[in-house]
């Protein structure tokens, strides 16, 4: 390619233009979601670099090749990095110690929306979409927690940080979990929300959720689904939520593109049938139970499932894997917290955090 540049000064000069020109058009072509600026090509041209004021020189270093945008007046930054062979997308703000948040089912980084700004004036918040999901790469295997928890491992190790705050919603907690209890030094505080842990789930949980055995079953949800994913995500936005209005058609909008693009309803639907494998590590895991303090998050209402719930679904779980768990049940939110009641989560964050 080179050789063929080097044959004319002027082609060369009209063709880098034309380039630039293209990258500039791209980069500026964007549309806003309540009031986050997302740009339409995604992580698509990450070979950009936007350095930000507020970062020191090493925190800009690794705000390498991204795409920025901002949510609440706040700046943001699209990446992808090469992780335990696939490419994982994650957005990184903020400045200070690092905080992962990790997102559930079915749903991307886009979830923590409301809570990133107000957490990225005291923290660096790292946001990814995990395996298979959102802008990441979709392999066929590999979304047992072991592994998902590998994949998040490697993006931080390469982000240079050792110690981390770690937040996770849904199956994002399996891959939380899975995390610090393969590397404990490098978690100082856990915080879960609304999840059973597979093999510590409390008895008649996984009848009542009747989801968990239809995504499990091999290929039929992938074909029932096909061209109705809309109709069929909206069902969990919706019924799960006390709070519907809490996720707008917009915010639905968003899930659904990455979901309805090819493999994306198949990876989700493997979270589930991971949830046996999980199911054997778990036990494995706990017999060490982790020592760093744990917050976990429960929902108290869900129409879906009758109103209702009695206690705290995810303490209980969580009880048996870690040693010093604290329990708080969300008031007024279904299962969709962090999008529910996001200033109570920021709230609740930043005090457990900061203790």
């Amino acid at each position: 390619m080179n050789a063929y540049y080097n044959t004319s000064g002027t082609h060369s000069i009209l063709c880098s233009f034309c380039i630039v020109t293209v990258l500039f058009l791209l980069v500026i072509t964007s549309v806003s979601i309540n009031g986050i600026s997302l740009n339409l090509f995604g992580s698509a041209f990450t070979q950009l670099q936007q350095p930000q004021a507020n970062f020191t020189s090493v925190e800009q270093q690794r705000l390498i090749d991204g795409i920025s945008f901002e949510i609440d007046n706040v700046t943001f930054s699209h990446h992808m990095a090469p992780v335990n062979g696939i490419q994982l997308h994650y957005v990184i703000g903020g400045k200070g110690d690092p905080v992962v948040l990790l997102h559930g089912w079915p749903q991307t980084w886009y979830e923590w929306r409301h809570v990133m700004p107000a957490l990225a004036k005291n923290y660096t918040i790292i946001v990814p979409d995990l395996r298979g999901l959102g802008d990441s790469s979709k392999p066929v295997t590999g979304y047992d927690g072991n592994t998902t928890a590998e994949d998040i491992f490697q993006l931080i190790s390469q982000l240079g940080f050792n110690k981390i705050l770690l937040a996770a919603h849904d199956i994002g907690s399996q891959t939380a979990y899975s995390y610090a209890a393969a590397h404990p030094n490098n978690v100082s505080k856990l915080v879960i929300m609304e999840f059973a842990f597979p093999g510590f789930s409390p008895p008649g949980f996984e009848s009542l959720v009747w989801w968990f055995g239809f995504h499990q079953t091999p290929d039929i949800p992938e074909a029932l689904t096909a061209g109705k994913e809309r109709e069929y995500l909206s069902w969990f936005y919706r019924g799960l939520a006390y709070n519907p209005e809490a996720i707008t058609e917009a915010d639905i909008d968003e899930f659904v593109s990455r979901y309805s693009a090819p493999g994306g309803m198949r990876a989700g639907f493997e979270y589930y049938r991971a949830f046996p494998i999980n199911a054997e590590q778990n036990k494995e895991l706990s017999e060490t139970k982790l020592q760093m303090p744990v917050l976990v998050l429960g929902g108290d209402i869900y129409p879906a499932l009758g109103g209702d719930f009695p206690g705290n679904l995810a303490l209980n779980s969580t009880q048996a894997l870690a040693a010093n768990v604290t329990g708080i049940t969300v008031p007024f939110s279904g299962h969709w917290i962090p999008e529910e009641q996001p200033q109570f989560v920021i709230e609740q964050l930043t005090k457990f955090f900061s203790e």
